[in-house]
């Protein structure tokens, strides 16, 4: 997509961030595909011999160079969150593939970068607990599979409730919002609950994915959340885990806005309430 190049100009035409502040992952190594993923599909993907139908779940044609760059940004994430325990806050400008499950992808998810990098931080010692804070418009149905039943990693979605997927998973904890949520009904629920659950859950490090899908102009969103309040969204999560001393490891989502700088200026505004608070 397009923003992928896009939003990096925009925010060093802006002076959000400095050349300086970028850095290039390598592409991530089996081993670490493997502690998420299962052998049978990873050889899938590497051989590129899915079959129709688990191509048409992934929802586009497959080709080694989409594999590769999945894995590029998948070790994007996992790096996010070492420059995170060093500076407090770090960025991927893709990632946030959370229908991707061990066995399989769906929905444009062909591997689950947060649940790769998770797993991969559990595996080192580095961490001993994290949290997964979705706030994409979409259930985070593969993330929640991938970790159901493991107490180390705790997951919280925010999505539409009538939206895809439409057989959702169990997350450790869903809130479900009707089509047309605005801005207010979203906020006030995010601060009811993000505090005392970052104090109950005490992780050592946070993933969260800031969709801007949750836009009113948004195609593929339904509910009714303005740019202002998807920028305050942002604000609030990252207020959160600074006050705590938690290091926030971001991946950007969704974002299907009819206009491409509607979901620029949206997406931006993540890297601007991120340096403002750190």
């Amino acid at each position: 997509m397009a923003k992928y190049s896009l939003l990096p100009e925009q925010l060093l035409y802006e002076g959000t961030i400095t050349q300086a502040n970028f850095f290039a992952p390598e592409p991530l190594p089996e081993d670490a595909i493997l502690r998420t993923h299962t052998a049978e599909y990873w050889h899938k993907l590497k051989t590129n011999t899915l079959s129709k139908k688990e191509i048409r779940a992934i929802g586009f044609p497959m080709r080694p160079d989409l594999i590769a760059r999945g894995r590029v940004i998948a070790q994007g994430t996992l790096d996010c969150a070492r420059f995170a325990f060093q500076d407090g806050v770090a960025l991927n400008i893709a990632g946030g593939t959370h229908h991707s499950f061990a066995d399989r992808g769906e929905g444009f998810c062909v591997y689950n970068d947060i649940a790769i990098a998770a797993n991969e931080l559990l595996h080192t010692g580095e961490i001993q607990r994290a949290i997964v804070v979705d706030l994409d418009v979409h259930q985070g149905n593969g993330t929640a599979s991938i970790f159901a039943g493991d107490d180390r990693v705790f997951t919280l979605s925010f999505h539409g409730a009538k939206n895809y997927p439409t057989r959702k998973m169990t997350s450790d904890l869903d809130v479900g919002f009707p089509d047309g949520t605005e801005d207010k009904a979203y906020l006030d629920k995010l601060e009811e609950i993000l505090p005392s659950l970052l104090d109950r859950v005490r992780p050592d490090i946070v993933f969260y994915l800031s969709g801007v899908d949750i836009l009113a102009t948004d195609k593929l969103g339904r509910l009714a959340c303005t740019i202002q309040g998807c920028k305050q969204r942002d604000r609030f999560v990252f207020e959160q885990c600074q006050k705590r001393g938690l290091p926030v490891a971001v991946s950007m989502g969704g974002g299907y806005s009819e206009r491409l700088a509607t979901i620029i200026e949206a997406h931006a505004n993540t890297y601007r309430m991120a340096a403002e608070v750190y």
